[in-house]
């Protein structure tokens, strides 16, 4: 099964970093985010990725095209016949990297539509390039095929992005919560399509988090997957500093392949 991976947003909240590289490269302890995404969805199986690239697209190319080099020793001979040979394995083997440039301003719905002809069988995972979690891609999965609809997007429960008080008549603080978790549901972008749901995007322009997800929902073919778990959006440098604080802890709940 493909994961799609939207890799190609300019990330403007997170310009400390974006301003010289596209935030999938932004590193967790050593490693670009999109490597630690991909190092998750595929201790659970799915290794055949398709990364729909915009912004800074030429740094995602080159990281895969080197990959081999910079993660083995290697003896390289040179002159007229030249060749590589590297020794010992990294520990992504296996793992198929489709790199399609789905262009610099395309909307996330424009960019899988874009990636189409890469799809192969009935159904496939979209996330972002910027989200870790440590949801079970396997229950999820067949919780979506139990259900038969077209789609399932994992939700989670948000926290506030502030303290949140409880006040008297007169103003003194009767309860004081630092950054609760707060009533209802939102979605953590780690989706599981039928390939039905390709017609639901309609050009570049096409937003897939509005009008198809919006009309699949009116139409019942939207089932929400329930996690309680961790669950971390890096979208400015304090979220991405807090991930390194999380990772250098060395009990990152994401970190569960060996």
């Amino acid at each position: 099964m493909n994961v799609v991976i939207l890799c190609g947003g300019r990330g403007t909240r997170l310009r400390e970093e974006t301003e010289f590289r596209p935030k999938p490269l932004a590193e967790i302890g050593g490693r670009p985010i999109l490597w630690h995404i991909m190092k998750y969805y595929a201790h659970f199986g799915f290794s055949d990725f398709v990364l729909c690239l915009g912004y800074r697209a030429n740094m995602i190319k080159e990281y895969f095209l080197s990959y081999e080099a910079m993660n083995n020793d290697f003896t390289i001979r040179l002159g007229k016949r030249p060749s590589v040979a590297y020794h010992g394995a990294h520990g992504e083997q296996g793992y198929s990297v489709t790199l399609a440039d789905t262009g610099l301003d395309t909307m996330t719905g424009g960019r899988v539509a874009r990636i189409a002809p890469f799809i192969e069988g009935d159904s496939f995972m979209v996330t972002y390039g910027d989200g870790l979690s440590n949801i079970d891609l396997a229950s999820a999965l067949a919780y979506h095929k139990e259900h038969g609809k077209l789609a399932t997007v994992t939700a989670v429960r948000p926290t506030s992005r502030f303290g949140l008080l409880e006040l008297s008549p007169e103003g003194a603080v009767k309860r004081f919560a630092e950054k609760p978790a707060i009533d209802g549901w939102a979605s953590a972008g780690f989706f599981i399509f039928r390939r039905a749901v390709l017609d639901y995007l309609d050009g570049d322009a096409c937003i897939l988090e509005r009008e198809p997800l919006e009309r699949l929902a009116a139409e019942g073919q939207l089932r929400a997957f329930r996690h309680e778990g961790f669950f971390f959006a890096m979208d400015t440098y304090r979220e991405y500093e807090q991930l390194n604080q999380i990772w250098l802890g060395g009990a990152a709940p994401w970190k569960i392949w060996e």
